[in-house]
């Protein structure tokens, strides 16, 4: 059977390849044939590449964060997942994508510094490939990383190899530093908030039915605010800008009318469900497959300048003979953002969904819903401080925030039973010792219900805080998986450094072998 798999494994990488070979033929099929009387054509044809093979891996690697979560709860297959990424990070990208690019991402080096166009070419270039080989690095590896974060990096490496560390915005790298810890940190906190209510407030009622009609609808209208903020701030500002106190003002009339909707969609849901946590849980899929789409829009309309930002800019110095601070962005370099993004995540996608859906933390849908919720709110708070953030770390980090919540749920639940089991007799002392003796093949959920009937009975299950520190270091167990925290945390860490170091070998190896 080994060979078999092995082969069919073997069959589909060569298909995979095949595809993307198409893909890159089809790119210097249309730059040759477009931009045969330009001069330095040759280069621009290579940079088209260079873009196609970025916008693939970012399709491969970042996009995973928008429907991971939604595929590891089962709200989404994975095949579904892909058609509604692919269809709306492309849509973004071309209908929201903008006209112009900035050409120094983040401003973080002084284009006034380089010499010519022609060494601006080459630090672009750089940078791009930097990126691109970065992420595909990544990607093989299973660890989610920032494509910003990795074009900074490349443009930060290359713009030092070119112009001296005098070139470099080290304000700007210090913020970009900062949000290493901002982006993940938040981004939890805001989704274990979340998912901290939604267990107070419906699973661990007796009647989840009713608490979810009653509670679920000013969640609801939490998200849709939002995500129409979220859109108007990030998803649609390069065709429509929008100020804040505007995006606000239609985020509040949609939550308001989310909850007038919800209400009634709701209760004609909850009639044909039982009271159990699988079926109230299957009122967050709807919300799930909306937050996915909405996010790949969002992500498709900002984070393509990832990948045709630079390849516009090295448009833009060839057609027009200069350097300039923004780049207009023809139809053609959208398109391979757009088409490649789609390409990467159909054909190498599913490694990275299933590693932020399935391989830190088990997600069922309300822990898939409040990861959503935070990276959206997320986003809001940070662009309004002046925060950078990455999109990658919000998400990666509210999963590890719901998983880190239920490991300190499930130790302080164990920890006061254990508490006041010496005081239990007949059914209660058996069932609390057989959790107690089994807690690692006990859900938070069951463990919580035996809990609070504890509770109920005896009002009382306080106990000293050093006890409780104590017993809980008796119960420690890991629902988040230790070796992908540390695989991802050291990723993200040396994304910045790893492109630029990559990006400065290439500046001198890409001048020397291309340039004249």
């Amino acid at each position: 059977m080994s060979p078999k798999i092995s082969d069919t494994n073997a069959l589909g990488l060569l298909i995979r390849l095949a595809i993307v070979a198409l893909f890159g033929i089809g790119i210097i099929a249309y730059t040759t044939n477009a931009f045969a009387s330009v001069p330095h054509s040759s280069l621009l044809i290579i940079a088209a590449v260079i873009g196609g093979y970025m916008a693939l891996n970012i399709g491969a690697n970042d996009v995973a964060n928008n429907v991971g979560p939604a595929v590891g709860s089962l709200a989404l297959s994975m095949g579904a997942a892909i058609v509604i990424a692919a269809i709306f990070e492309a849509g973004g990208a071309i209908i929201a994508g903008g006209d112009v690019v900035s050409t120094i991402k983040k401003g973080i080096i002084d284009p006034s510094n380089l010499s010519d166009p022609m060494t601006f070419i080459w630090v672009m270039m750089a940078a791009l490939l930097a990126g691109a080989i970065w992420l595909n690095l990544a990607t093989a590896v299973g660890a989610p990383v920032s494509t910003t974060h990795s074009i900074v990096g490349g443009v930060l490496g290359a713009g030092i190899a070119a112009g001296g560390m005098e070139i470099a915005n080290w304000n700007k790298m210090g913020a970009i530093a900062a949000s290493w810890v901002i982006s993940p940190v938040l981004g939890g906190l805001i989704a274990a908030g979340f998912l901290f209510i939604i267990k107070r407030l419906i699973i661990h009622q007796d009647d989840m039915i009713t608490a979810a009609k009653r509670i679920l609808p000013f969640l609801l209208a939490i998200m849709s605010w939002a995500f129409i903020t979220y859109l108007c701030l990030k998803g649609v500002k390069k065709i429509w800008a929008i100020d804040f106190q505007t995006a606000m003002l239609l985020g509040f009339f949609g939550a308001i009318a989310t909850v007038f909707l919800s209400r009634q969609l709701i209760a004609k849901a909850a009639e044909k469900l039982n009271n159990d946590r699988h079926d109230v849980s299957n009122l967050f899929t709807l919300p799930l497959i909306f937050s996915a789409a909405l996010l790949s829009f969002a992500h498709g309309a900002n984070d393509v300048a990832n990948a045709i930002g630079p390849l516009a800019a090295i448009n833009d110095a060839i057609i027009n003979v200069g350097i300039s601070e923004k780049a207009a962005i023809p139809l053609w370099v959208m398109l391979i953002g757009a088409i490649g993004i789609a390409i990467g995540l159909a054909l190498f996608g599913p490694k990275l969904i299933r590693t932020v859906g399935t391989e830190i933390t088990d997600l069922d849908k309300p822990r898939a819903f409040c990861i959503a919720l935070a990276a959206a709110i997320t986003v809001i708070i940070a662009s309004q401080l002046g925060l950078p953030v990455s999109s990658t770390h919000i998400a990666v980090g509210g999963i590890f925030g719901v998983g880190f919540l239920r490991e300190y749920l499930k130790r302080t639940y164990l920890a006061e039973m254990h508490a006041v089991s010496s005081q239990l007799t007949g059914k209660d002392k058996i069932r609390v010792e057989h959790i107690l003796n089994n807690h690692t093949k006990v859900t938070v959920e069951e463990i919580n219900k035996v809990f609070r009937r504890l509770k109920q009975g005896r009002k009382q299950l306080d106990m000293n805080k050093k006890e409780i520190k104590r017993l809980k270091k008796g119960y420690k167990e890991e629902l988040v998986k230790r070796s992908a925290l540390y695989k991802i945390v050291a990723a993200w860490i040396i994304t910045v450094p790893a492109s630029a170091a990559l990006a400065a070998l290439l500046f001198f190896t890409l001048r020397g072998m291309l340039g004249s």
